[in-house]
């Protein structure tokens, strides 16, 4: 009864009253700005997708006059939560193809691609998502069983992390020759001849065998994503490697309005892409920007190719993948250099994160601002940690890769250097600051996933009972602003983005309940999501 008579009055109050005039008015809510001073308000007044003000209810009701409002019962309001590094082509392709996400054996696997291509009866089927290690294998497995199930039809399944594909034999015979010396790559071989799988650089020789899903079907599904994102209060993506056409598919669903969340484009190192940044500089439109570059320096950790300084624990004399020379590394930061991009690296090993740390030495001496990003960071050689400081290079993590690596991580790297592995805390103290993402489709795109792995170090099934490695926890607040403000520094957006303030745009989410600070995992969602002043998710 309380409620409905402060609403009545609310009303009446803007009836009489001949304040200036707003689009839109949050009241009755607990408005967490995250500024520097992390003050809270409990109304908003929004004009032209822009905060105007903040402040208590009856100031924000009885200064200005709005034709829209809501009461936000008391909920929870955040600024929108910004994703720092996931794929939403990647994720529309395993829409599309077949999932083998959470396949707990290979025969699971099987099954999950043969009731896909029952229903989905393509010429060549594609799937993302196994994982070796959900079958009890620490090695990769071979295509014995994926022939005898499929004899014709060719077959390609990447691994979760995207850096490795097992292969039928029916898809290798399309191969015009298999190439067993890859820069960068490796084709596993058994008996003299493949044995299905292809690792980081040798994916090169299957693609030009998989085909490519419909424009139409790519758009689709990322409506679908962007939905679902929304419904977790995301409202911004920092897609982690654009390819040029995936550019003008972007382009094309920012200017017809489809697409409204933000995205902050890495664009893949082509010749396409680095023509298109000569041509045209820093690229804003509406919610698209792009002014970032992704080199690929090593590959990843479940498939042995992160590249380390010493051997793997588990494979003696062997060490890992450059993806990349220190050369080419360096050539290509000149490069981003001079179109005033920034670049964003993926590093997972401590010999990678090492070349690209050097790099950025150089880099920093003409610009020390740059901003450039190592993502992944996975494991660092603690004698490099002060070179994030020293030459201002921002860490860019996923917390939720810590909290389901940890079933096999110290296998592969041993004991000494989990020291340096997902130190997300000591990452952190160097610049003060930390970007956090979750690499979906890798990991889910829940952010709740997020915070608990970051503060509790625990997986949603709270799991290890004491948190992994949980001297490296961010806090709460630590985390929220990795979600948020910290994100947005990262990719030059701090000016509008990331806090709610007077001035910024007026991107927020109203949450269904309060954030949970509690060990046990408890998820969450939006009840309302805006982007620039605009609802583009509501429960009701």
């Amino acid at each position: 009864m309380r409620n409905i008579l402060f609403v009545f009055v609310v009303f009446v109050l803007n009836a009489c009253m001949k304040g200036e005039s707003v689009d839109l008015v949050i009241f009755n809510a607990k408005i967490h700005s995250l500024d520097e001073k992390n003050q809270t308000y409990e109304a908003m007044a929004i004009r032209d997708g822009k905060i105007i003000e903040m402040g208590p209810d009856r100031q924000i009701l009885n200064k200005y006059r709005f034709e829209n409002s809501i009461d936000a019962e008391g909920k929870e309001v955040y600024p929108g939560f910004i994703d720092a590094h996931g794929h939403l082509f990647s994720y529309a392709e395993l829409k599309l193809g077949a999932n083998v996400l959470g396949c707990e054996s290979e025969e699971d696997m099987l099954i999950r691609v043969r009731e896909y291509q029952d229903k989905a009866k393509r010429e060549v089927v594609i799937g993302l998502g196994w994982d070796q290690s959900l079958w009890g294998l620490s090695d990769l497995p071979n295509n014995t069983r994926l022939n005898e199930e499929f004899p014709e039809t060719p077959v390609c399944l990447f691994r979760i992390d995207g850096h490795s594909a097992l292969v039928n034999d029916a898809f290798i015979e399309k191969i015009d020759s298999v190439e067993i010396e890859i820069r960068g790559g490796e084709v596993l071989m058994t008996n003299g001849r493949p044995n299905g799988m292809f690792i980081d650089a040798a994916i090169a020789l299957l693609e030009p065998h998989i085909p490519d899903y419909s424009i139409e079907e790519i758009k689709k599904e990322l409506l679908g994503i962007q939905k679902e994102l929304f419904g977790f209060g995301v409202t911004g993506i920092h897609e982690a490697g654009v390819d040029f056409n995936e550019l003008g598919i972007l382009r094309e669903m920012v200017e017809d309005e489809s697409l409204r969340l933000n995205i902050y484009a890495m664009l893949n190192p082509t010749q396409e892409n680095k023509k298109f940044a000569l041509e045209n500089g820093v690229f804003q439109t509406r919610n698209l920007r792009v002014r970032s570059f992704k080199a690929y320096v090593d590959g990843a950790l479940g498939s042995s190719g992160a590249l380390l300084k010493e051997d793997y624990s588990d494979k003696p004399n062997y060490r890992g993948l450059s993806l990349m020379s220190s050369k080419e590394l360096n050539d290509l930061a000149e490069f981003c250099l001079d179109v005033g991009y920034q670049l964003n690296s993926h590093g997972i090993g401590d010999s990678a994160i090492s070349m690209i740390l050097d790099m950025c030495a150089n880099v920093y001496k003409t610009k020390p601002d740059h901003r450039f990003r190592i993502e992944h960071a996975q494991v660092v050689d603690l004698k490099d940690l002060y070179k994030f400081s020293d030459y201002g290079v921002f860490p860019s993590v996923q917390p939720t890769h810590a909290t389901t690596d940890r079933r096999w991580i110290e296998s592969k790297i041993g004991a000494s250097r989990m020291k340096g592995a997902y130190a997300y805390k000591s990452l952190k103290n160097q610049l003060g600051m930390i970007a956090l993402g979750t690499d979906f489709p890798v990991e889910y795109t829940n952010p709740f996933y997020t915070i608990h792995s970051a503060v509790h170090r625990m997986n949603s099934q709270n799991e290890p009972a004491n948190g992994f490695l949980i001297e490296e926890a961010l806090s709460f607040e630590e985390t929220l602003k990795g979600m948020t403000f910290w994100n947005a520094f990262s990719a030059f957006e701090e000016g509008a983005l990331g806090t709610l303030e007077a001035g910024k745009k007026a991107t927020f989410v109203i949450l269904d309940k309060p954030l949970n600070r509690k060990p046990s995992f408890r998820s969450n969602f939006s009840w309302k999501t805006y982007i620039d002043g605009r609802l583009v998710h509501s429960l009701e």
